[in-house]
């Protein structure tokens, strides 16, 4: 069902000629290419102050009214037409200009992360103690992709391409991946191609797969009791939950190199001197696809009886959600790095360097500054690792295009105060600008040229096959009030 991804040095179907990887020394430049970038540098301002306005919001998943808004009145006030509340979520929307085909979308994120509440300086300080930050450089995502789509909305103005270009407000990626009841809703059935970004410590064509992963809560009923006068009377909920935790550490020595399984333990009793009747956890698996991870899935659930039953309690398991890998493009990517490779590397100053070691030096990590460079584009591995996210989900019904950008310093330690503090500066800025250069450049490319759509839709058919998808979550409205915290 799944295939090994192997280089790809050029286009399928013959267009290898026409859009080779390596950009050319001399190559003459592209007007309508040049024409984006000045839209970029003419929003700058606008798109910077946008930004931090969200860096400063510090809105957790689904609860990120102020910065919804933010977006979404920005792209309104450009001249898209803004439907809110799209997916059964409050804070999800759709901006879109044009008609026609190709239908072109770009994915924006700007939820934060519980805790990481941090000031615009290299070393720890919570600018609200105890409350979120952009610990993974949202605040900046979304304003990019936003100010792509708008660059091209001004050539479709204009009348110098033709087509439609939407930009998808995707809110809670960091928890309950709220793009997964956005495809649910039929809200990317017509798209042709879909860009997108995440912000990073390195700038590239972005063609690693991640990981997949599921979500699940387990709960434990048992009969509470006074601890010393009559605890046989009690059937602890807590015993359950440590024996289901015990199971999962044993369970790690038998478990692939691929796999990860985290855990949170949320409602372990209240006081001392009760038996506990409730407890509560979090549990996440993870592994390289979503065709590994489904078999480790099932025997974690299997575990959470087993501890009910050594116990004496009873149990339920509850799915909140579920992604997949992603299915990388190798041939948008190869467009998108020959845009990268026009544009070259990110230039900072000497402030900028002298921030990036002092962060370096904050988190232990060697002090060499912010090293930006274009590599060649990688060979996709058969089993990446590192993170995951629900842009997964979206490759698996539309063929996406990925870029990673730098917006925070080699080495930092990613889902920290480090990535808040570099991107809520000028660091963070530029790493905006220039994905939303990079994004809209490759998106002229998929406007003007049928052909590159085409075979970037025939890359995702291959690599698809016979695999049918299938969204992993639960019936009803998305969890807009749940326990997770």
């Amino acid at each position: 069902m799944r295939k090994i991804y192997l280089p790809i040095l050029g286009m399928v179907l013959g267009f290898g000629a026409v859009f080779p990887v390596q950009a050319q020394k001399k190559s003459k430049p592209d007007p309508l290419k040049e024409e984006v970038q000045a839209s970029v540098d003419k929003r700058f301002a606008e798109l910077t102050n946008l930004s931090d306005q969200i860096w400063s919001f510090e809105e957790i998943a689904f609860q990120e009214t102020q910065s919804a808004a933010a977006l979404s009145d920005y792209a309104e006030s450009l001249g898209f037409k803004v439907t809110r509340g799209v997916g059964e979520i409050p804070t999800a929307f759709v901006a879109e200009y044009g008609s026609g085909k190709p239908v072109i979308g770009i994915l924006g994120e700007f939820d934060a992360l519980p805790g990481l509440s941090q000031n615009k300086v290299p070393f720890k300080s919570p600018l609200h103690e105890g409350s979120p930050g952009h610990g993974c450089g949202h605040n900046l995502f979304g304003v990019a992709s936003l100010g792509a789509a708008a660059s091209i909305k001004d050539l479709i103005d204009e009348g110098k391409i033709q087509g439609t270009v939407r930009f998808y407000g995707t809110p809670a990626e960091e928890k309950f991946f709220g793009k997964l009841w956005m495809i649910r809703a039929g809200l990317f059935d017509d798209v042709d191609v879909v860009m997108d970004w995440h912000p990073a410590a390195e700038t590239k064509a972005a063609v690693q797969k991640g990981l997949a992963l599921v979500d699940f809560q387990v709960e434990f009923f048992g009969q509470a009791a006074h601890a010393a006068a009559d605890p046989w009377n009690g059937r602890s909920a807590s015993d359950a939950l440590e024996l289901y935790s015990n199971g999962i550490n044993y369970y790690r020595e038998h478990i692939k190199p691929t796999v990860r399984i985290h855990y949170h333990i949320q409602d372990a009793g209240q006081v001392v001197n009760v038996v506990p009747d409730y407890s509560r956890i979090w549990v996440r698996v993870r592994d390289s696809s979503r065709e590994g991870l489904m078999p480790v899935y099932e025997r974690v659930k299997a575990m959470a009886e087993g501890a009910a039953i050594l116990a004496n309690v009873d149990y339920k398991v509850s799915l909140i959600s579920g992604i997949h890998e992603v299915l990388v493009n190798r041939t948008g990517s190869a467009a998108l790095q020959k845009n990268l490779e026009t544009l070259g590397a990110i230039s900072y100053t000497e402030e900028e360097q002298d921030f990036a070691k002092k962060i370096q030096e904050a988190t232990g990590k060697p002090q060499i500054g912010l090293v930006s460079v274009i590599e060649p584009m990688e060979e996709t591995a058969e089993h990446s690792m590192g993170g995951s996210t629900d842009v997964g989900d979206v490759s698996y019904v539309v063929p996406t295009i990925r870029l990673s950008a730098t917006t925070a310093p080699n080495g930092t330690p990613w889902h920290s105060w480090a990535v808040v503090a570099a991107g809520g500066m000028s660091i963070g800025h530029k790493g905006m600008a220039y994905a939303a250069k990079a994004l809209s450049m490759t998106m002229v490319d998929l406007f003007k040229n049928p052909e590159l759509v085409e075979a970037v839709k025939a890359d995702f058919k291959e690599h698809l096959g016979d695999y049918v998808y299938e969204g992993m979550v639960p019936d009803g409205p998305p969890p807009l009030k749940s326990n997770l915290q």
